[in-house]
């Protein structure tokens, strides 16, 4: 069985500064990302045990386990891609004229999504996602790091606003570090993830 491993930085820890410091950047991602590869392989461990022991008395925790470290680490993983150095800007193309569908215009969307980030309750994320069933993009809180997954919705870019994500260089003003992430966007990441995902159908 193979295990979850750590992916490196596409850029230097000092390469999105000022918006988001190398010391943060170090924190968030050798040390919280990399916790939640090791959790998700620990819990992959565990079940593999109790498979082979037919001891199945903790299944339940070990299922919530493995959901908590994985989603952590596919949200984080696509995290890093989701900036850049050469970020901000807005999107292009085909994904812009689907941000413009689906939300009425580009401010619309920047709106809800700083909204849904800022308010979600508790730790969590904002996240841009693809709806294949109505096969328009919606926008998700996702708590902790549970998405609806009955919805079938593949995320395009997230937005981090669990503590450890921002505490160190913006403190408790959450809307500064929302107003810095959008000065690193990468929007061609987010762009390529929209057109795989339109060929995704949940029925």
């Amino acid at each position: 069985m193979s295990a979850y491993t750590l992916p490196e930085l596409a850029y230097d820890l000092a390469a999105l500064e000022p918006h988001y410091s190398a010391e943060v950047l170090e924190l968030h991602h050798d040390k919280h990302h990399a916790a939640y590869v090791a959790g998700a392989n620990a819990a992959l461990e565990k079940l593999d045990q109790a498979r082979t022991s037919d001891d199945y008395g903790s299944i339940n925790q070990l299922q919530k386990n493995l959901a908590f470290h994985l989603s952590g680490h596919v949200l984080h993983s696509m995290f890093w891609e989701n900036l850049s150095p050469d970020g901000g800007g807005v999107p292009e193309g085909e994904l812009a004229a689907a941000v413009d569908d689906g939300f009425g215009s580009l401010d619309h969307f920047r709106n809800q999504l700083t909204q849904a980030a800022l308010n979600v309750q508790g730790s969590g994320w904002g996240a841009l996602t693809w709806e294949p069933l109505g096969q328009r993009l919606i926008i998700e809180q996702i708590y902790d790091h549970q998405s609806n997954v009955g919805q079938g919705a593949p995320p395009l870019l997230v937005l981090d606003m669990w503590e450890h994500a921002y505490y160190l260089q913006y403190r408790n003003v959450k809307a500064d570090w929302v107003d810095a992430f959008w000065k690193i966007v990468n929007w061609p990441d987010v762009a390529a993830r929209f057109s795989r995902a339109r060929t995704l159908e949940l029925l």
